[in-house]
């Protein structure tokens, strides 16, 4: 794909393409390994050596839902251009004893949140399961991607006549309210069976399953002028998806351009495979060694995760001042107890790319009396110290399964990852700008 300035409608399309093939953080992963691969790159695993690179394209994974890619260049590298998104989105995990058979004539799913999501949003809507199976094979136990790609499931909702109150706010309770129906009791027994014939596997040879639900109501691009789009998991396939072609329409630049999906930010990133393990970390020093800690200090990251957009009939929820819009500019995010890397010298350095990338941005802080959540960038940065920002795009209706943001975002924050991924923060240091 090639995204040009004025190509909003497509580079939505686009976008709604990418979150279609990824309806868990597995498949995220695989969209861009796919999309890494048909630019040529060229897959590594952990587990085998890395020496002598030759200058090219590479990608490595990790528990199969997280993703790290760089270019080897010409002639060495002095550091790192560092952009980071996460794969995973507020969902509920399939517990392992799944099925759920009510004596009141119906089979659910018995189901536990995963992060943050607003419960009452996944309720009236049909539903799916998709995520990974480990089977047994004769040659050992293989890792396979799964979709059960059709509407399978359904949380109903009481109808108002019974719960009166409805209205006036309804607490959901996770184990009762959100486990969806799968089928009437002719259906118990034969979730496993298909999951397995989605994933053209035996159901005897399944070991184990992660999956999870995922919402099936296709994306859309909408408003008065085409200016919006919906779908699920914009947070942060938005930013994800933003990243990745900035980063593969950069040219060779004199740094080692790096592209970082994590899995489990919505959980606190504390896994293997998360922003806090130390991923990001071992790649880096297999690709600097003792160099190290002088390509960080020459290096830079940049953090990408959505912002909440002021919204249409809670503008109060805002700060004051530092309020964003949707389509109005790259968002820069601050936090005075520093959930956010931004400083003054990343804010600026920033700044003068977008400004390079002919791309607006906007400022973005909590209320002062409303707490807001960490992301990836100072998670990050308690492993690689470097200079960073964290950015992202505005957005309605965050952590709920169908959120909204704005086409010409997406556009503009691919624009200005390839300025960043072209060496655009370096020519600024290296010029007018340079810091002392």
């Amino acid at each position: 794909m090639t995204v040009q300035k004025g190509d909003g409608m497509n580079t939505g399309e686009e976008l709604i393409q990418f979150i279609k093939k990824s309806p868990t953080a597995f498949h995220a992963a695989e969209t861009a390994r796919q999309t890494l691969e048909a630019a040529g790159f060229s897959g590594l695993r952990e587990g085998s050596s890395w020496e002598n690179l030759a200058p090219g394209g590479y990608y490595v994974t990790r528990n199969s839902s997280s993703l790290i890619a760089f270019r080897i260049p010409e002639g060495g590298a002095n550091g790192f251009q560092l952009g980071a998104a996460h794969s995973d989105s507020p969902t509920f995990r399939v517990k392992a004893k799944a099925e759920w058979e009510s004596p009141d004539g119906y089979t659910r799913l018995n189901v536990e949140p995963y992060g943050g999501g607003i419960f009452g949003s996944w309720v009236d809507r049909p539903l799916s399961v998709a995520g990974r199976l480990v089977v047994r094979t004769e040659f050992g136990i293989r890792s396979q991607l799964v979709n059960v790609d059709r509407d399978l499931l359904m949380i109903p909702q009481m109808a108002i006549h019974m719960n009166r109150e409805v209205n006036k706010g309804y607490a959901w309770n996770a184990q009762t309210d959100m486990a969806p129906v799968l089928g009437s009791r002719k259906a118990a027994g034969t979730f496993r069976c298909q999951i397995a014939e989605a994933a053209g596997v035996q159901a005897q040879d399944i070991l184990s399953m992660d999956l999870f639900l995922y919402c099936r109501t296709p994306g859309a691009i909408w408003g008065a002028d085409g200016e919006f789009v919906s779908a699920p998991r914009l947070d942060d396939l938005q930013c994800a998806f933003a990243l990745l072609h900035g980063f593969l329409q950069a040219e060779q630049p004199k740094k080692i351009p790096v592209y970082a999906l994590f899995d489990n930010e919505e959980v606190g990133s504390l896994t293997k495979q998360g922003a806090d393990s130390t991923f990001l970390e071992d790649v880096l020093r297999r690709l600097a060694g003792d160099k190290l800690p002088r390509m960080l200090a020459n290096s830079f990251l940049i953090s990408a995760d959505n912002a909440h957009a002021v919204h249409p009939a809670h503008p109060e929820v805002s700060d004051p001042l530092n309020r964003v819009y949707m389509n109005e500019g790259i968002v820069i995010k601050f936090n005075g107890n520093q959930k956010y890397t931004t400083d003054g010298i990343s804010e600026a350095l920033f700044r003068l790319m977008c400004e390079r990338a002919g791309v607006a941005c906007q400022t973005y802080t909590n209320r002062s009396d409303m707490a807001g959540g960490s992301t990836l960038g100072n998670i990050s940065n308690g492993h690689i110290s470097v200079n960073a920002a964290d950015i992202g795009l505005a957005q309605l209706a965050m952590h709920s399964c169908y959120e909204t943001a704005g086409v010409k975002d997406t556009e503009d924050l691919i624009h200005v990852m390839k300025e960043f991924y072209n060496g655009g923060w370096e020519e600024i240091q290296a010029g007018e700008y340079t810091l002392l």
